[in-house]
């Protein structure tokens, strides 16, 4: 017993000089720094009168805390002297604890690390690993990349899982998030009939009225007005030529216009892409010089092949502003006027109406021809409109924006251009003649593979432009809920490329007032509108935090902009209402 408390006292001891030398060290270091700072300020010449005094503090203050280091100690010296034995060995038992603990916590800590800059290095290694790219993707969600339904508008998040083609986030092994939809709840029929009947009303609307609105979560019918009735759709069209497109070619699929010789023979090949601009052309022009000069060849006969599209090129509605003649080849949709931002009649602008020319095929390989010379290749005679030569060596290609990011650019500033092309690109994927029949037949068959309400739907074109075109108020909001599938992150383009009211697109100029209108930066909605045709489909978060789809067509209106107003407001009532609680339910 008397040798265990030997050896406690020891160890007490050797703590408590521990502790000194500690205390004498840290006063050494306070002197060192206050040597340094007189050392500071030994240079009169650079520091100023004030740089002195706040140096002369700081050596006061230094020197104050060597003293109270000193006089602490001593007064801990003098106490353990006058201490008696029993508070003497309780003093060496608790400072034997203490560097006990600091030796434990020492060798766990070592064991644990290394440490950077407060950081154990292994789990900021273990960290890095976890991180998915390189910071160029800044969606979180999935791991292939797409942002789910709930980063594009807030959803409620996952429900049962339903049979293919109903359409809305579903869960399973897509689904993501944690709320459940009893948190977010949707809004009830009759509170939503209360809200919106006396708006479908309003006699700015045409004698046709139609409407869908569905939870976006579960797709369930939560107002219905002749929502199975087909109608002219204006460009809402554009919804169904969208999801058809992404689901026949991926979204990451890009049009590509070929340049290809044989001999003296250069063909430019169409593939289809409106978008191709002046820059890009000339760019592949500079390659196919480059290929030709390897080859020897410094003169050529060009010729332009536009037999990937079939049928007439000439839209039902004629020469018009709104839309090119229907090639697999053009610049800047035939725009006239130059390139955008150029100035002149049309030329300052990439979407919306604009001069178109004549032939823009014939206009593309004209362009080409030009910049050809430019780059020192010698072209005979005019272009001339053939295919291709059989066994023709690949010379230059350029390849299009994916067809998500066309599907977006077409949404949000209603491309007509850009819609034909990609229903005629739905044929091509679905071996049917890429014309404006082919394509018809193409969009549908595409759309009933995915379930869809198709009874009484014609796709006479792709656009809208057509009055031909029939849908119903529920394939627009089918079209919508599917396209907010978590298990379809291909049809996300759909909803990121909607307008978004008051802001971009074709809802930019709507929803606006000194004030501001309630829907403005919360409804995103495709327009559509013809001479006595006017509808609007798209989505909207309402003020419970559900997501709603919804489509609102009316035909014979006497007015467009009294048309458009009331569509607004039916909009807008949507995403500022609650409606869980009917006022009539009592």
């Amino acid at each position: 017993m008397r040798d265990t408390g030997t050896k406690v006292r020891d160890t007490a001891n050797r703590a408590y000089r521990f502790a000194v030398r500690v205390a004498r060290t840290a006063a050494a270091h306070t002197r060192t720094v206050a040597a340094r700072t007189r050392t500071a300020v030994a240079h009169p010449r650079t520091v100023a009168a004030r740089t002195r005094t706040a140096a002369a503090r700081a050596r006061t203050a230094a020197l104050r805390a060597t003293a109270r280091a000193r006089g602490a100690a001593r007064g801990a010296r003098r106490r353990w002297r006058a201490a008696s034995p029993q508070q003497r060995q309780t003093v060496r038992l608790t400072a034997a604890s203490s560097a006990l603990g600091l030796v434990v916590a020492l060798v766990t800590v070592a064991s644990a690390g290394p440490w950077d800059s407060g950081q154990r290095t292994a789990e900021r290694v273990r960290a890095a690993r976890q991180e998915h790219g390189s910071g160029g993707d800044h969606t979180p969600g999935r791991p292939d990349g797409y942002p789910m339904a709930p980063q594009v508008l807030a959803a409620a998040g996952p429900v049962p899982k339903r049979g293919k083609g109903e359409g809305g986030p579903q869960s399973g092994s897509g689904s993501h998030g944690g709320t459940r939809p009893d948190q977010v709840p949707p809004p009830t029929a009759s509170a939503l009939a209360d809200t919106l009947e006396p708006l479908i009303e309003d006699g700015s609307l045409g004698a046709v009225r139609h409407a869908s609105v569905v939870d976006a979560v579960t797709g369930r019918q939560l107002f219905a007005r002749d929502a199975k009735t087909v109608s002219a759709p204006a460009s809402t069209v554009k919804l169904a030529t969208a999801v058809a497109a992404l689901t026949a070619r991926g979204e990451s699929y890009r049009i590509a216009t070929r340049a290809v010789g044989k001999g003296d023979r250069v063909t430019l090949v169409g593939g289809g892409d409106p978008t191709l601009t002046e820059r890009q052309l000339a760019a592949m022009a500079a390659r196919t010089a480059r290929a030709l000069d390897k080859r020897g060849v410094h003169k050529v006969r060009l010729g332009y092949d536009t037999s990937r599209y079939t049928g007439t090129d000439q839209h039902v509605i004629g020469p018009n502003e709104n839309l090119a003649r229907v090639t697999p080849l053009m610049v800047d949709e035939g725009r006239t006027g130059g390139p955008p931002g150029a100035g002149g009649s049309g030329g300052n602008s990439d979407h919306g109406p604009a001069p178109r020319v004549a032939d823009p095929a014939l206009a593309a390989a004209q362009a080409f021809a030009d910049e050809l010379g430019e780059k020192g290749v010698t072209v005979e005679g005019a272009p001339k409109e053939r295919k291709a030569a059989k066994g023709a060596a690949k010379l230059a290609v350029h390849h299009s924006a994916t067809l998500g990011a066309l599907v977006e650019r077409m949404l949000t500033n209603s491309d007509n251009d850009i819609a034909e092309a990609l229903a005629r690109q739905t044929a091509i994927a679905e071996g049917e003649p890429a014309g404006f029949k082919g394509a018809d037949r193409a969009v549908r068959h595409t759309l009933e593979k995915l379930g869809l309400p198709l009874k009484g739907a014609r796709f006479a074109d792709g656009s809208g432009l057509d009055r031909a075109d029939r849908v119903s108020p529920a394939l627009l909001t089918r079209l919508l809920t599917l396209a907010a599938d978590p298990d379809r992150p291909g049809l996300r383009p759909v909803l990121t490329g909607l307008p978004v009211a008051g802001f971009t697109g074709t809802l930019d100029t709507r929803y606006g007032g000194e004030r501001g209108e309630p829907g403005a930066g919360l409804v995103r909605a495709k327009t559509g509108t013809l001479t006595g045709v006017n509808t609007l489909a798209g989505t909207v978060v309402d003020a419970d935090g559900r997501m709603l789809a919804f489509a609102f067509m009316t035909t014979g209106a006497p007015g467009r902009d009294a048309a458009q107003k009331s569509l607004d407001r039916l909009a807008s009532a949507l995403a500022n209402c609650g409606c869980r609680d009917s006022p009539s339910a009592g």
